[in-house]
């Protein structure tokens, strides 16, 4: 047998730092003409002042960051500035961090890559002495072709992306497009560049090169069209009431010709209470899926209350079209579990971001389809940041094992004439125990020589609960006219037909009935 890899502990699932909230703007061909100059002016600086940073490279230090704020602020402003190098400054972190993280990833699919590459065509059949499938060749010589092209180049054209060279420079220009106000606690409405009162009436502070577009004092361009945000819309206005610091975001979508506002700010920490505690009461498992969510609610001692639920999603569409599927279905369970009164769910750790999963199994294309479109990352801070706002608890495991498990322990003691517990749905239940601390298997095994307990005493159950283990409560009597004591019997237990079955104090009783001449 293979060896079984070590399961890693379950945890807390921390709550979200801060949320974002969008809405949609409303504007006139003048003031998208007007939005879109002042973008395209601020991204064109903020690239520049990119590039002096990627040039400074690890030595740059804070004198180099005030040197480059003012040279932003003389074509800018001050809060511009600021903006601009904060952002390119994060920026410059990120794209180090994700560089680091590429080419190691990178590296271990070139070398996956590499061992396939080398071994001949066709599939190997198992080493019998360790039972693992070992690396295989690909199947044909064009995927070979294919795969040592790959490890070249990959290039993009323009005609399978369905856009002209002029349509590309567009959407060029307007990814880069720099319309960022970070939020300063204390000023009026929480920012002074692009402020939005709680009314809603949003205006800009120009740079000082742009300052002739301005129709309102101090060098400000106010929109003619208030906006509003419909969710979290009360939280937003509070902290604009309370002059406390609100972010804004003002971006153009090329594909569907809108623009949109997006407020984000900082949240309190929240208070995650223990594991001990969270899995303390009752407990829903959830196995997430390609097109749905499996949830099974499970009592204190890891087993299966009522029904099975599903809540189904669709991923065939665009990201924007994943991500109002997932948000939609994780509703719809937080909901089910606020019914229930359930505050914990438990949920697996996914990660799809090893670049080995795509070698190891390169055959198999419904696999690689799940594994290039499964917003896992997005699914996460979906879950966690609704079930913040719900008031409940996440919990995440180990994914290993889950659906092998389920469908060995607990799939068929689970299913009805009625209802066929899926693979999925038993998952679920593994992933519950595993949060409650419980094994995967309802019972350890049974004495070697036969299932009885002439050899040995019945080993403990996989729970530290021994309730179950003793003799079942007197079924009720099926009800009657007359009121009977419940677990008794309307009559006497019959006689026995053979002699063999009959006890001793039976045959003294016929003997004496024989004797009186009775029938």
């Amino acid at each position: 047998m293979s060896v079984l890899r070590s399961l890693a502990p379950p945890f807390v699932a921390a709550g979200p730092s801060g949320v974002a909230v969008r809405t949609r703007l409303r504007l006139s061909a003048g003031e998208q003409q007007v939005m879109r100059e002042v973008g395209v002016f601020l991204g064109t600086l903020a690239a520049r002042d990119l590039a002096a940073r990627c040039a400074g490279g690890t030595g740059h230090s804070s004198q180099d960051w005030a040197r480059r704020k003012r040279e932003l602020t003389g074509e800018s402003s001050a809060r511009w500035a600021g903006a601009i190098t904060k952002a390119t400054n994060a920026q410059w972190a990120l794209a180090r961090r994700a560089q680091t993280a590429h080419l190691a990833d990178l590296a271990a699919g070139i070398a996956a890559i590499d061992t396939r590459l080398g071994l001949p065509l066709g599939r190997p059949t198992r080493a019998p002495e360790t039972r693992k499938r070992p690396p295989a060749g690909y199947a044909s010589r064009q995927e070979w072709f294919r795969k040592a092209r790959r490890l070249v180049t990959a290039r993009h054209h323009l005609d399978q992306a369905g856009l002209t060279l002029d349509q590309w420079r567009q959407r060029w220009a307007d990814a880069r497009m720099f319309l960022t106000a970070d939020g300063e606690s204390g000023k009026r409405f929480g920012n002074e560049t692009i402020r939005v009162t709680p009314d809603g009436q949003v205006s800009i502070r120009l740079p000082a090169r742009l300052a002739h577009l301005a129709n309102a004092p101090r060098s400000r361009y106010v929109l003619a069209i208030p906006a509003a945000f419909a969710h979290r819309g009360a939280d937003w206005r509070d902290r604009v009431n309370a002059n406390l610091a609100v972010a804004y975001t003002i971006r153009h979508d090329p594909g569907r010709d809108r623009w949109y506002l997006t407020a984000a700010w900082q949240l309190a920490p929240t208070v995650q209470p223990s594991l001990a505690a969270a899995v303390a009461g009752t407990v829903i498992g959830v196995d997430t899926n390609d097109d749905h969510y499996a949830a099974w609610r499970l009592d204190t001692h890891g087993n299966p209350v009522g029904a099975p639920r599903r809540f189904g999603y669709d991923l065939s569409e665009n990201a924007d079209h994943r991500d109002g599927q997932i948000r939609h279905a994780t509703t719809r369970l937080l909901h089910w579990a606020r019914q229930q009164g359930v505050t914990t769910i438990a949920i697996e750790n996914l990660d799809f971001t090893d670049s080995r999963g795509r070698e190891r199994f390169g055959r198999n294309k419904r696999f690689r389809r799940l594994v290039s479109r499964f917003p896992a990352a997005r699914l996460r801070a979906r879950l966690i940041a609704q079930a913040d706002l719900a008031g409940v608890t996440i919990v995440a495991v180990d994914p290993a094992y889950t659906s092998k498990w389920g469908a060995e322990h607990w799939q068929r003691p689970t299913s009805t004439p009625h209802h066929k517990t899926s693979r999925h749905e038993a998952a679920s239940l593994v992933i519950g125990r595993r949060a409650q601390g419980h094994a995967a298997r309802r019972r350890t095994g049974t004495p070697a020589p036969h299932r009885s307990d002439g050899v040995r005493p019945r080993p403990a159950p996989a729970t530290a609960h021994l309730e179950r283990e003793g003799p079942r409560p007197a079924r009720p009597a099926a009800p009657t006219r007359s009121v009977q004591p419940p677990g008794q019997r309307k009559r006497a237990t019959s006689l026995s037909n053979t002699v063999r079955d009959r006890p001793s104090t039976q045959d003294v009783l016929m003997g004496a009935l024989d004797r009186n001449g009775c029938p």
